[in-house]
């Protein structure tokens, strides 16, 4: 039995009908998802240009001062009607409408706002019914909430606003979960950087406070057996016994200038030579072109006393310390050298643990650990040595700190007349 004709008519027109259909539905599907990629695309987009330009102030922590410069970089960026950060307490920073009312430094206002601190749950308010803004007139409407979480702890909330009520864009939503999330990370780096800097100065302030009450009384009675013989000479030295602590106690931040801190090792060394004479012999090698660069304070004498004490004195004659620092592959190199004893193969291991070696009661662990917090593990102190050999102590600073201004000065060590 055959078809008539119109039913086959209705059978292509269909066939053709759903073809296209199918076509249609196919453009529209790949159109959202088109769509949805843009968008995606567009929010990296936002937050690594957010991540980027608010990472210098979070550095610091979260405060006032860079809660405000975030939340400017945010609205700026994501061009929503306002930013908020707070803390648990108080609002940090409000840009953008309701900043007369929603001020920095005055309480939580939002009950919303208290509920995802409570919960550190999102929150997406689609009317002002929800966001209970006591201010009458307010502007904001709807808002995203996202928690500050920092070390797994809600710290803060994120706040984006619109000015009209209805659904939160899921853009939006996406944007304010993805920054609360970056926000949280730089904070806890902050920590780190903080908590890392109170240790350094710990170990700093520790050095300071160990300075070996003997290594004061065998000055003293040089000193004493100079006046006697030779009181200029005393008188000389007394002044340097008087600048090496006032250098060492006083001295405040981690870093110095490389001219200081030889200045500082010369009036070490002045008064070592003027205890041992010729037994210890001193030599130096220091590119004057890195005076002005900064080194982290009180490095390099621990060195030398170290060389002093473990390598030259316990040697039968004469010894040399050499202290050389120069630019080597873009850093500085500092090495402090002696033709001492030197340290036997199954003891090297042990030098840089804490408690080790000593030196005006510090180890050379201490300043292994003050150079691998300032500049990473791979810049802590070096050393190679063998018996009858000598040791060699060396460590590398980076050239990326700020120079300091000053007129270089000639290094040298000053003689003394025994007679």
């Amino acid at each position: 039995m055959f078809w008539k004709p119109a039913i086959w008519h209705c059978v292509v027109i269909l066939l053709i009908t759903n073809v296209l259909t199918a076509l249609g539905m196919d453009r529209f599907v790949y159109r959202r998802k088109l769509q949805k990629i843009k968008l995606e695309k567009s929010l990296v987009d936002y937050t690594i240009q957010i991540a980027n330009e608010t990472l210098p102030f979070l550095r610091r922590g979260l405060n006032e001062e860079t809660a405000a410069k975030t939340a400017e970089i945010i609205k700026k960026i994501s061009q929503v009607a306002a930013v908020a950060i707070t803390d648990r307490e108080k609002i940090l920073a409000h840009v953008g409408l309701g900043d007369d009312h929603h001020k920095a430094g005055g309480p939580i206002l939002t009950e919303a706002t208290k509920e995802a601190l409570y919960s550190g749950e999102l929150r997406i308010l689609n009317s002002p019914y929800y966001l209970k803004c006591p201010f009458p007139n307010c502007a904001l409407e709807s808002a995203v909430i996202a928690p500050l979480k920092c070390g797994g702890k809600v710290v803060g909330a994120l706040k984006l606003y619109q000015t009209k009520p209805g659904k939160i864009p899921e853009g939006i939503v996406k944007l304010a979960v993805g920054l609360a999330h970056l926000l949280g990370m730089q904070m806890e780096l902050a920590e780190l950087n903080r908590q890392t800097q109170l240790v350094t100065k710990a170990e700093l302030e520790a050095l300071r406070a160990q300075i070996n009450p003997h290594f004061l009384f065998n000055t003293l009675n040089t000193i004493i057996m100079f006046i006697r013989t030779n009181p200029e000479t005393a008188r000389r030295l007394l002044i340097r016994l008087a600048g090496f602590f006032r250098y060492a106690l006083k001295r405040r931040g981690h870093f110095n200038s490389l001219k200081e801190e030889i200045e500082y090792l010369n009036t070490y060394l002045v008064l070592e030579k003027a205890r041992f004479g010729e037994k210890l012999q001193i030599m130096k090698d220091i590119d004057d072109t890195l005076l002005s660069c900064k080194v982290p304070v009180l490095t390099i004498q621990p060195l030398a006393e170290n060389a002093i004490k473990h390598g030259i004195l316990p040697k039968l004659g004469k010894g040399t310390v050499t202290i050389t620092a120069g630019l080597v592959d873009g850093e500085i190199l500092i090495k402090v050298n002696d033709d001492g004893v030197g340290i036997k193969t199954e003891r090297l291991p042990e030098i840089l643990k804490p408690g080790v070696g000593s030196g005006n009661g510090v180890g050379l662990s201490n300043v292994n650990e003050r150079l691998k917090s300032l500049f990473g593990e791979d810049h802590g102190l070096k050393i190679e040595s063998a018996p009858g050999a000598g040791t060699s102590v060396f460590f590398r600073v980076p050239l990326n700190f700020k120079h300091v201004d000053g007129e270089e000065r000639k290094d040298e060590i000053e003689s003394f007349d025994r007679g």
